[in-house]
């Protein structure tokens, strides 16, 4: 049976990042009247001068973080994704990205996190965005596991980096003890030769379960956490396209410019294969609690399972 861990990935960052502040002064973390979404609570009342709030000001928080890295401090710069990818998105591209700064954007309740709260809150924009920026690397983490593995990554990571999670509990994909991470390098947790399942962030336990339940039907697929958006594991996706011959991408983002227009572009131009891109399709996202709207969009292991036995004609 999957675990369900009772903390968020937002707060094993924030707990993670403590920790190592408290040995590295460099450390900043930045927000923008977050603390509470962000939950960085402790943080700022365990370390005072390494912690800024700037309120409701999302732009002059990415500069602020871009002036603190330019200084040589290393920048943790934490808010809603909604407002980072939007709101401040020249600052992350001018002030960040342009000036190749070693600002971490720490961007919270990504996706359809917000759900309740509607389109204004809903982040199904960010990796689009954000993997057209130059020199920005895009991360999603999958679960608490490897957030912590991933933030401990980002304090020696040279470069901006734009991070989305989620907001609420997610299911386990990894084990404490077995968190295999680098940037850029996916992760394969099953091999198979009939179609590939590529999914990233809260996606990847749906893919993960999609992929045990084929393998009780007599369909062997493989399932791969592409945790890093850009740059994208090459060598991975185009090894499983030749390998299966059919690919399906998850993702909680729009269908347009995520993770499945990343690998159609690559594919089409090196090794064209049958796909499918699930995600959100273009219209404002439905308003619901964050299960609801995956169930809707047909992002959970079920509707994945018949996306797949449908592109097999099985």
């Amino acid at each position: 049976m999957k675990k369900t861990n009772k903390m968020p990935c937002r707060k094993a960052f924030t707990e993670t990042l403590l920790e190592l502040a408290r040995k590295d002064r460099d450390i900043v973390a930045l927000t923008s009247d977050a603390r509470g979404s962000v939950t960085l609570e402790q943080f700022a009342k365990e370390l005072p001068e390494q912690f800024v709030e700037v309120g409701i000001a999302e732009q002059n928080l990415v500069g602020i973080g871009a002036g603190l890295a330019a200084c040589g401090k290393k920048p943790f710069v934490c808010g809603p994704a909604c407002f980072l990818s939007a709101r401040s998105l020249e600052q992350v591209k001018v002030d960040v990205a342009y000036s190749d700064l070693n600002v971490k954007i720490i961007a919270v309740s990504g996706g359809v996190s917000y759900g309740a709260l509607g389109s204004t809150h809903h982040a199904v924009h960010d990796l689009a965005v954000m993997r057209a920026i130059p020199n920005l690397t895009v991360v999603l983490p999958c679960d608490v596991h490897q957030t912590r593995k991933l933030t401990e990554a980002l304090v020696d990571y040279k470069g901006p980096v734009y991070v989305r999670m989620g907001r609420g509990a997610v299911a386990d994909v990894y084990s404490e003890a077995h968190v295999p991470f680098a940037i850029g390098r996916a992760n394969v947790l099953l091999d198979g030769k009939d179609l590939a399942i590529i999914a990233a962030g809260e996606t990847v336990r749906h893919a993960l379960d999609a992929g045990l339940a084929l393998k009780k039907q007599g369909v062997s697929a493989r399932v791969i956490d592409m945790h890093t958006i850009k740059p994208l594991d090459q060598e991975t996706v185009l090894q499983a396209a030749c390998d299966t011959g059919n690919l399906i991408t998850v993702e909680e983002h729009s269908v347009y410019g995520g993770l499945g227009s990343a690998v159609a572009e690559l594919v089409a131009q090196n090794y064209p294969v049958r796909m499918r891109i699930l995600g959100i399709p273009d219209e404002p996202a439905v308003t619901g609690e964050s299960s609801q709207v995956f169930k809707y969009y047909q992002l959970t292991g079920d509707e994945i399972v018949q996306a797949a036995l449908a592109m097999l004609d099985v």
